[in-house]
């Protein structure tokens, strides 16, 4: 892993004959012993090393810190000290490791002891975001320090193993679709209100794929509960009202978007396949869900008033939903595909505005302006 450095060798000097000692059970993986053990939190920042910033990254052992993911992984730990949740580290040990069985035969032998002199170097092969989130979490609320976490400890067989170990730590590593997580999530409030809104809405109700982020050709699903989801978050970003009224006027105003969008009624009466309007129409997908929403926050923002919505969202009846409108093209559309890019979405926004009489925002007009130039 490189010579150690001046500080390293007099640490290594004070540390000589002492050891840490970690309950642990011991297995063995492609004949390589390794093992499991519990580590108090308040150790986690001490003896866990991040692998030096400034290297270079083929002389790396892993990624560098994202210290924009930190602030999110501390709060989770913070707001949610009795029923936080985090999965092991995994650390490769730049030294001796000394295993102690608890018996010499049978299951015993599995279980024990490890020691480890304080001298060695402890590196973060898989959970670097974990121990920096723990240390920060740490400086708020120190009596978490005695709780523990599961590390996985493996001799360090040098950098191209260590390298080859986050590798493939990673190399499988899939998230999960973000339908299914908001299905799971019970703290956020917006997914209750979405897992509603999709259970008992008469306008989502049996028509929302709940846990894959997207449908199947034949799916008999109209929209995604990621894609409501992300639409409603939307409709009441930045309004301060109660969970109570803001699920209220969530219900209320897909409702009146309901009217105005006949084809999604018809899929409930049975008279068109859900396969039928995804493929002919682009009003059910994420992106014209999405941008429905921001137009409904313009206007709750002016009124609550269900009236003032129906009045306004009549406007949209005007407008030609299907794919084949070359109007979509360039906007919700590229190349004939749905695109969910930022800038199409705030285009997708800017074609119902003007058939609303809706007035753009100076972002969305700045948008609007390069696309009428040809330099979107």
């Amino acid at each position: 892993m490189g010579s150690p450095s001046s500080s390293q060798l007099a640490d290594t000097a004070t540390s000589a004959g002492f050891d840490y000692i970690f309950p642990a059970i011991r297995g063995v993986q492609a004949g390589r012993e390794f093992y499991v053990s519990m580590c108090p939190l308040r150790l986690i920042p001490k003896i866990f090393l991040f692998d030096e910033d400034e290297l270079a990254p083929e002389v790396r052992a892993q990624r560098v810190l994202n210290k924009g993911r930190l602030p999110a992984l501390t709060r989770y730990i913070v707001e949610n000290p009795d029923d936080y949740v985090f999965s092991a580290l995994t650390a490769s040990v730049d030294g001796e490791m000394y295993f102690e069985s608890i018996a010499d035969t049978g299951m015993g032998m599995r279980a024990g002891q490890i020691r480890i002199p304080m001298a060695a170097r402890f590196l973060i092969n898989d959970g670097q975001h974990r121990r920096a989130a723990i240390e920060e979490a740490l400086k708020e609320n120190p009596d978490l320090g005695e709780e523990t976490i599961a590390v996985v400890f493996f001799h360090d067989a040098g950098l191209a193993r260590c390298q080859q170990m986050f590798a493939d730590l990673n190399r499988h590593a899939v998230r999960p679709p973000r339908s299914i997580g908001v299905l799971y999530d019970h703290r956020d409030d917006l997914a209750i209100m979405a897992r509603l809104l999709a259970m008992k809405s008469p306008v989502f109700k049996g028509h929302v794929e709940m846990e894959s982020s997207t449908l199947a050709q034949r799916s008999r699903k109209l929209f995604t509960l990621s894609a409501v989801y992300s639409a409603t978050q939307s409709l009441l970003q930045g309004l301060e009202i109660k969970k109570e009224k803001a699920q209220e006027l969530a219900e209320a105003y897909w409702e009146a978007v309901d009217l105005v969008v006949p084809e999604w009624g018809m899929v409930r009466k049975r008279e068109l396949a859900a396969p039928e309007v995804r493929k002919d129409y682009i009003h059910s997908h994420g992106i014209a869900l999405h941008a429905l929403g921001r137009i409904g926050n313009s206007l709750l923002r002016k009124s609550e008033s269900p009236q003032v919505w129906h009045s306004k969202l009549k406007l949209l009846t005007s407008v030609d939903w299907s794919r084949i409108n070359p109007d979509w093209e360039g906007r919700a559309l590229i190349g004939g595909r749905v695109s969910k890019s930022h800038q199409n979405l705030t285009l997708t926004v800017n074609y119902l505005r003007r058939h609303m009489k809706l007035q753009l925002s100076p972002e969305e007009q700045r948008v609007e302006d390069a696309y009428l130039r040809g330099d979107a």
